[in-house]
This record gives structure tokens, sequence and C-alpha cells, in this order.
């Protein structure tokens, strides 16, 4: 029995590749990798639905700095889908040779997305990953040139797909036809494809070019300013926020708030100084209660040391001229 590695995001097509291989007697394990960007929640529901293995690798730091210069550039958005699939089909592939299995594969669609799975950007994908030759698109194998691991034997090339374009309808058949009830409608997932996101991490690239990790996250919270080219606020919408602020922040960040007046959290990063401060200190006293007041007490908090600040809260059309 042969066995494959196949790359599972959770959604229709890369569940299908599974059982189109599952059904020929392949024994199949599924890997899905995690970075600030998207997860394994439903990797990991539909791997439990498909009944098969699952690997979960980290793969943040790698993925990130990839992002800040892709070889093959972005999408729409800030999604550099071509390098993206690439590296991981690269990292696939190191745990192929490490555990054994015959080939990987995934559930590209020939023609469903015309910048990332076109005749070019396939190949592509497959040169960049340094294993060519063991790499299998089951859902449309019978469209592509046959492959090594079909010329062995090691997968009936008869019973692989010819699926192409963008509409699922063939794929929402197949499901119906092989017992697949629960899966998630197509597209969503990565924030690097939503606008919003991406015009936030764009701006963080371009100030901040040696961000990090912790950069991604704070980037994910609330509202964001741009205070200065050193320095920018994320503010909090709500409760949630606030909380979630506060554990992300580092000892280098700053944190401020406005004691005795309900208000958000706001996180400095970068390298502020006392105008960036003097300028965040204003728009989390013009989202706190104390928005209509001449001036208000703000709490400075950098590295465990406190002090105070007395702001004028920032007029809010003026907050909106730096939002991201």
């Amino acid at each position: 029995m042969s066995s494959a590695l196949g790359l599972l995001s959770g959604g229709l097509d890369s569940s299908l590749a599974i059982l189109c291989l599952k059904r020929q007697g392949i024994a199949v394990t599924a890997i899905a990798f995690v970075t600030p960007f998207f997860g394994a929640g439903k990797a990991r529901r539909a791997a439990a639905q498909l009944d098969v293995p699952l690997l979960v690798r980290d793969i943040g730091p790698s993925h990130l700095e990839m992002l800040k210069n892709p070889r093959y550039g972005y999408g729409k958005h800030m999604n550099p889908c071509i390098d993206c699939h690439a590296m991981m089909f690269r990292l696939a592939a190191e745990t192929m040779a490490a555990e054994g299995f015959d080939f990987l594969f995934s559930g590209e669609v020939l023609g469903q997305r015309p910048m990332s799975q076109n005749l070019s950007a396939l190949r592509a994908v497959a040169k960049l990953s340094g294993q060519p030759d063991r790499i299998l698109r089951p859902l449309s194998a019978r469209l592509l040139p046959t492959t090594p691991m079909e010329e062995q034997g090691l997968v009936d090339r008869e019973r692989l797909l010819d699926i192409q374009g963008r509409t699922r309808r063939r794929q929402e058949l197949l499901a119906k036809e092989w017992g697949l009830t629960d899966y998630p409608s197509s597209g969503g997932g990565c924030l690097l494809t939503e606008k919003h996101f991406s015009d936030r991490l764009r701006d963080l690239f371009t100030f901040q070019p040696d961000c990090g990790i912790s950069d991604i996250e704070l980037l994910k919270i609330g509202r964001q300013f741009r205070l200065s080219e050193r320095a920018k606020l994320a503010l909090g919408r709500n409760e949630d926020d606030n909380a979630a602020l506060v554990a992300a922040a580092r000892t280098e960040d700053v944190i401020l708030r406005t004691p005795g007046l309900a208000g958000p959290v706001g996180v400095v990063s970068g390298t502020p100084d006392t105008a960036d401060l003097q300028l965040g200190g204003g728009i989390v006293a013009s989202y706190s209660k104390g928005k209509e007041h001449a001036q208000v007490e703000v709490l400075v908090v950098r590295a465990g040391v406190e002090v105070r600040l007395t702001v004028a809260p920032l007029p809010r059309e003026l907050s909106q001229r730096i939002l991201l």
C-alpha cells in the first residue's frame, strides 16, 4: 500500500483530494500549517470527519519572513499564494522524507484561482517546493502531465479526476456522492486576502520592516493608528479587545489607560517619543468617557514603570486621518 501526505486546509477541495486517494486504498495522512494569518481549526474538523491522522506545524516566523519579500509577489492584497503554497509543500517534503511517505498532494484545482492555480503557477509551486516530481493534484490530475507516482503504479490515474475552473458544482456533487456533509463555504480563512487587514500590514512593513510575530498579533486587535514613522497605536474597541491588548503587549510596548474613566486600552508599539505618547494619549482620551472634558489624565505604563500625562482629547476628525 502506498502512503501520501496531503496539505489540508479543511475546505472542500482538500477534503475531496483526501477522499479521492483513500478510495484507492492509499494510506493518507494530512498536514496543516499555522501562521498568524490562518490557523488549523478547519483542518482539525475536516481530519476528524475524514478519519485521517493530522500533523499540525506552526511556521509563523519563517512564513512572515517569506511574506516580506515573496519571489512571485502578492495577489490582489497581501496574499503571496504561489510562494505560500510552495513553502508549505517544501516543509511537507521534509516530513515526507523523515517519515517515509511516498508522495505529497493537495486539493489545488486547475484554473480555480486565475493567478495562483493556472498551469504556470502550479508548475512554479512544484519547482519552488524542491520536490516537483513528488506532488500530485488528484482533483485535476487527468488534465495535467502524468506524474512518476502514476507511472510507478502508486496511484491509479484512471481513478483521479479532471476538474477545472472556478465553479465548485462538480465538487459539491462529489461531496454528496462520497458522503462528505460538513464542509465550509469557499473562500475566506486567510487574513492576507482581506483588504482592511492588508492595508494595516502594508503600513507595518513600510515603517517597521523588522517586525515580528508579536507585531502581527497586535495588528489584529482593535483600531490601529499610525502616530508617526516611529510608532503605532492599537486601541481596544471593547472589553475583549482591551484584555487581548494587555495580553499581547510586550515589555517594550507602552500601555495607555484613562484611570477613573471607562474607556479603551491603548498599546503603543515601535519606538515612540514623547510626542507620540501625547498623541496616543489624546486618542485614548477621545474614545473614553472623558471625551468631552478639556483635559484628561492618562496613565502611561512602560516596562512596569507608571507615569501620568495630562492631555486634551483629540478631536475625532483628526484621529480619523491617521486611522489605518
